[in-house]
């Protein structure tokens, strides 16, 4: 097995979560495993999640964004451990994609062409997704927007793929031994990488 440079990204705006707890299996067993692992946890981050402008103008990064998009070129693996809110990822993780995700670092547009290039290609991920609704229940009456969002509208269309999502609920109410089981699930998927 080849070795990856992987960085785990904690999208819960609390580091005392189960997303947490998720990242930090899933990063140990990478590690575990023989891969260069770091890690990125936006609540620690000091950016602005608003994009005041849209893309008419680019607001400058933050020194913290831009260690975060160094860390992104740096990865050929990335996983995201966050939690569905409202059927879509937590504000502050929207802010962090919004703000980071940029033409000419994520995609470029093209004259003529209605695809823009995939700017970071060549790099895979995970998903590691609390929900409080039942997977299966989110994912065929919901038709679970969160997911859809994050796989296919944010990150296949940067490149990023494949996409294996590991979606995990209801977590309210789960007992001591589901929740345990679930963070053997991560550590299990980190050793796919």
């Amino acid at each position: 097995m080849a070795t990856k440079r992987v960085l785990v990204v904690l999208g819960h705006p609390s580091g005392d979560s189960y997303c947490a707890a998720l990242a930090q299996a899933y990063a140990q067993a990478a590690q575990a495993a023989g891969h260069d692992v770091r890690t990125l946890h936006l609540h620690q981050l000091d950016f602005d999640p608003i994009l005041h402008e849209g893309y008419r103008r680019i607001q400058p990064l933050e020194p913290d964004l831009l260690q975060a998009q160094e860390a992104i070129t740096w990865a050929e693996h990335l996983c995201f451990a966050y939690p569905i809110w409202w059927g879509g990822v937590p504000a502050l993780f929207k802010g962090f994609l919004d703000r980071i995700l940029l033409p000419g670092f994520a995609f470029a547009y093209r004259d003529g062409n209605p695809f823009p290039a995939r700017l970071l290609k060549g790099r895979s991920a995970h998903q590691l997704v609390s929900l409080d609704t039942p997977p299966w229940y989110f994912r065929w009456v919901y038709r679970a927007p969160g997911l859809n969002q994050m796989e296919r509208t944010t990150l296949k269309f940067c490149g990023i793929a494949p996409v294996r999502t590991l979606a995990l609920g209801p977590i309210r109410g789960a007992s001591e031994r589901r929740l345990a089981g679930w963070l053997d699930d991560a550590r299990q998927l980190a050793g796919r990488i």
